[in-house]
C-alpha cells in the first residue's frame, strides 16, 4: 500500500475529529476556539491521532477495504468489456471441457506461486466434480522470474502431446513444494509421460513466446496483476481459494 495513506486518512478524518472535539465540549470549555486556524486545526488533529493511534489503524483498514472493492469492481468491468471469449483463446490458454457449458472457470497462475499451489486441492476437486459441465481455461502467467517462465514454456509446449499429458504435467509441477527449476520441470515431464526430445524442440516454437506475451497483455488489459487469479462465470477473485470459496462464487 502507498505510504501516503496516512496523510489521506488524516485529511479525511480532520473535519470529523474537530467536530468530535467540539461536541465533547472542548471548544465551549475554552480549550480550543470555535474558529481554528489551519495550523491549529492540523495540530489538534495530530495531537488527537497521537493520543488515539487506533483511529488511524481503523481508518487504514476501512480505506484498504474500499480500495480493494473499487479494484475488484474495475477488474470485473474490464473483464466484461473484453468478453470471456478472449480468455478461452487456445492460442493463449489451455482450454478444455464442454464448449457449450454454462459454467466457465479461468485461472491465471505461476508454477512457483505458493498461493497457486495452495489452491490445487480445491481446483482438483472442482475439476473432478464439474469436468462434464464446466469450460476451463488454464492461462500460463509467469511473473516470478526465469524459472517460472521456463516452466510455463514447457507446459505450453506440452499441449502438443495431448491434453491428458498436459494436465498430468501441470498438476505435477503445481504439487511441488520446492522451487520449480529446469531440473524439476524435466523430471516432472518424464513422470507425465511426455517425450522430452519433442518437448525441448516445441519449447522453441515462436508460438510459445506469443502465448506468454498474449497472456500478459490480456492480464494488463483486465487489471489482473496477481497469481492466482480466478474468473468463475465472470466473477474475478485474486488469491488462494478453497472449496467453500469456489462454491460461494459458483452460487453467487
Amino acid at each position: 500500500m502507498n505510504s501516503g495513506w496516512k496523510y489521506t486518512a488524516a485529511g479525511a478524518l480532520g473535519g470529523t475529529l474537530i467536530a468530535l472535539i467540539l461536541i465533547l465540549g472542548l471548544g465551549a470549555a475554552g480549550v480550543l476556539p470555535i474558529r481554528l486556524s489551519e495550523h491549529a486545526r492540523d495540530e489538534a488533529v495530530r495531537g488527537y491521532l497521537l493520543a488515539h493511534p487506533e483511529i488511524l489503524a481503523d481508518a487504514s483498514t476501512v480505506l484498504q477495504a474500499r480500495q480493494d472493492a473499487e479494484e475488484a469492481k474495475a477488474r470485473e468491468e474490464a473483464v466484461a468489456k473484453v468478453g470471456m471469449k478472449a480468455f478461452f483463446d487456445p492460442k493463449i490458454a489451455y482450454v478444455f471441457g464442454p464448449a457449450n457449458a454454462k459454467t466457465t472457470l479461468v485461472e491465471f497462475f505461476d508454477y512457483n506461486c505458493p498461493y497457486c499451489r495452495a489452491s490445487v486441492p480445491a481446483m482438483k476437486k472442482f475439476y473432478e466434480a464439474h469436468k462434464k459441465d464446466t469450460r476451463f481455461a488454464f492461462v500460463e502467467f509467469p511473473i516470478k522470474g526465469e524459472n517460472s517462465e521456463l516452466a510455463s514454456r514447457a507446459a505450453i509446449a506440452a499441449r502438443k502431446q495431448g491434453g491428458d499429458k498436459y494436465l498430468a504435467f501441470h498438476f505435477l509441477m503445481m504439487d511441488e513444494h520446492e522451487l520449480v527449476t529446469p531440473d524439476v520441470v524435466f523430471a516432472d515431464a518424464r513422470k507425465a509421460g511426455l517425450d522430452l526430445g519433442k518437448l525441448s524442440a516445441d519449447m522453441k516454437d515462436p508460438a510459445v513466446d506469443k502465448a506468454i506475451k498474449a497472456a500478459h497483455a490480456l492480464a494488463e488489459k483486465t487489471g489482473i496483476n496477481a497469481t492466482p487469479t480466478f474468473i468463475l462465470n465472470g466473477r474475478v477473485r485474486p488469491g488462494a481459494i478453497d472449496d467453500k470459496m469456489l462454491t460461494q462464487m459458483l452460487e453467487s
